[in-house]
């Protein structure tokens, strides 16, 4: 099973790309936002910050190399925390376009999907009848017949131009219980060296579903997979995103949050910030009896390269 650690890591996801401006006014678009946000949540406790690009004057989805360039630095310059770049982005683009980004910054770490699925956020538009910008409601009914393409092709690539190209290692996310055995196929093809960051994801329409059972059928998988060669984090989507973290932290996870995954803080109430959510979930990792690790610990139980040896 995985190695049973003392320090939990907090991921914070600052802005992603399902949720839209008109959702809520804390979600940040300009990158003075981004970066605002991000080195609070860092301030908060998180030692990782997952991180995607928006355009800054419609905060519609972007994965302009441009646009990442206006706060990747400024974060750096502001923490300490292991910068993860996107490799989702636009469920449109190729993974050439995807990984742009990743090869300007060589960061630390990425996102990886470890298979291609539905990914649909189309019943979030029925809760609007009103818009910030003219791009949202389509962009969000028009996903219904997406497909987030992330073939075993596509993952070789991801895996040689930044796995070999830069040592970056990869946030693995695994929206269902076969993405586990693509990633262990992985491994075995030598794509892939342990410890390995395994993201579970529960919650997303075309992934599995947002119950307990799973996510214990999805550790006990991924013990019976990758034994002691990894690490496990929880990202729980919209309304389970602290009981699915909660339930992780007592099972030896890592937690994710922030308002990539959910906009709430609690049930009817819309969070006010990304730190606000870290503040939170540090408070219940703490008051149930482990210890938040620090961006350098994080990177000792990752095997990260180092902060000094990215490109931004």
């Amino acid at each position: 099973m995985s190695r049973r650690q003392l320090k939990t890591i907090i991921t914070c996801a600052i802005t992603g790309a399902i949720h839209t401006p008109t959702m809520s006014d804390a979600l940040p678009y300009r990158p003075e936002d981004i970066a605002d946000q991000a080195v609070a949540a860092a301030e908060a406790g998180a030692s990782i910050l997952h991180l995607h690009a928006r355009n800054p004057e419609n905060g519609s989805v972007s994965i302009d190399p441009e646009h990442f360039k206006r706060f990747l630095p400024v974060i750096k310059q502001a923490t300490d925390a292991v910068i993860n770049v996107s490799t989702g982005g636009s469920l449109l683009n190729t993974m050439e376009e995807r990984i742009a980004p990743a090869k300007w910054a060589s960061p630390e770490m990425c996102s990886l999907n470890m298979g291609s699925m539905n990914f649909s956020m189309h019943p979030l538009a029925d809760r609007y009848t009103e818009w910030k910008f003219d791009w949202e409601e389509d962009y969000l009914r028009n996903s219904d017949s997406y497909i987030f393409r992330n073939t075993f092709a596509d993952i070789a690539y991801v895996a040689e131009q930044l796995g070999e190209g830069h040592g970056v290692k990869f946030e693995h996310e695994c929206y269902d219980v076969g993405h586990l055995y693509n990633l262990k196929f992985c491994m075995d093809s030598g794509l892939f060296k342990p410890p390995v960051f395994i993201q579970f994801i529960f919650g997303i329409l075309g992934g599995i579903g947002p119950d307990i059972d799973n996510l214990i059928f999805m550790k006990r998988t991924a013990d019976r997979l990758f034994g002691d060669n990894y690490q496990w984090s929880v990202l729980g989507a919209g309304g389970v995103q602290m009981p699915f973290a909660t339930t992780a932290t007592q099972l030896g996870g890592n937690v994710r949050v922030g308002l990539e995954d959910s906009l709430m803080i609690a049930r009817g109430k819309l969070a006010k910030s990304n730190a606000e959510q870290v503040t939170k979930i540090r408070h219940i990792v703490e008051e149930l009896g482990c210890e938040v690790a620090t961006p350098e610990e994080a990177r000792e139980m990752l095997d990260l390269k180092g902060g000094d040896r990215t490109a931004f």
